[in-house]
């Protein structure tokens, strides 16, 4: 593998303090339960994208009990899941979750397939969420990277003081720490996310909780300030077309009946305080963006959910 500054500390002895911290330290998230199917585990990485786990847990609960199978959210109108999705963000997701729920039930027997070709071959589904089911709901070995592990990496083997832009050499870097055992390996993909997650966290490390602060490069290094360039930050919300959408979905989950399209139009426009001057295309553009993603159904002058 290949390294920037200081050696790397052994891959035994990295997985094994991470490890055992795991065992004795991870949340209890209800998709962690034992008895969780590989669809609780499909579940909770949809929604988990982008989104906060504390926001995610009363959503999949009441996913879970409502929809437990794959066939029982494919029965259901595409529209219902979108509605049960309610403020969790980029409701696109929920969308592509039902496509995939019936994926499952017509082609694997509503059985959610441990291969990772056959995840990818699923709607919404792309390579970190294949790897991360194949991996965290059948044991399958595999480099499973996201934003913390990431920074769990750069900052404890490379002696970098936060990651850089995503890259193909991330899975290489993370597979070269993977433990040979095959279990040892799936739960030092779950450790290093947690202490990426709680202890690791991008501003504010607590490396007096963390498990391998012996061992961590950057730590040892002096803690030295050599961040690579930072990414663009993201557009801010307030003003922005995702709130627009948002405030559209928002009257579109609570109604009982269609509603008129000049409605949602004018919904687009409630409650928002635009930066700068407002923009009189913008309740229309995204209205028009959420029935191009098929979000939303248009007939006679009305809308509704799919």
């Amino acid at each position: 593998m290949e390294t920037t500054g200081a050696p790397a500390p052994p891959r035994s002895e990295l997985s094994a303090a991470l490890n055992a911290w795991f065992e004795l330290s991870a949340r209890e998230l209800p998709w962690r339960a034992p008895d969780t199917t590989a669809w609780g585990v499909l579940v909770s990485e949809f929604m988990s994208q982008q989104t906060q786990v504390e926001r995610v847990i009363p959503h999949w609960l009441e996913w879970m009990e409502r929809w437990p199978t794959p066939s029982a959210l494919a029965a259901a109108e595409p529209g219902e899941a979108v509605r049960a999705w309610k403020r969790l963000g980029y409701p696109r997701r929920a969308l592509w979750l039902h496509r995939a729920a019936v994926e499952i039930a017509e082609r694997h027997g509503d059985k959610v397939p441990a291969d990772v070709d056959a995840l990818l071959a699923l709607t919404g589904i792309g390579p970190y969420t294949a790897r991360a089911v194949a991996v965290f709901a059948f044991g399958d070995t595999h480099p499973v990277v996201d934003t913390n592990t990431r920074r769990v990496i750069a900052r404890a083997v490379q002696g970098r003081a936060a990651a850089g832009m995503p890259a193909a050499r991330d899975l290489t870097d993370m597979a070269a720490l993977l433990p040979s055992d095959r279990a040892a390996a799936a739960t030092f993909n779950a450790a290093a996310m947690e202490l990426g997650a709680i202890v690791c966290t991008a501003r504010a490390p607590r490396c007096d909780a963390c498990p391998i602060a012996n061992i961590c490069e950057w730590r040892g290094a002096g803690y030295p300030d050599n961040a690579p360039e930072k990414r663009p930050k993201q557009a801010a919300f307030e003003g922005s077309d995702r709130q627009a959408r948002g405030k559209i979905m928002e009257l579109l989950r609570s109604a009982d009946a269609p509603v008129a399209v000049a409605d949602a139009v004018a919904a687009a426009r409630a409650g928002r305080r635009p930066r700068g001057a407002p923009d009189p295309a913008q309740p229309r553009r995204a209205y028009d963006s959420l029935v191009a993603d098929g979000l939303l159904v248009e007939f006679e002058g009305l809308v509704r959910l799919p």
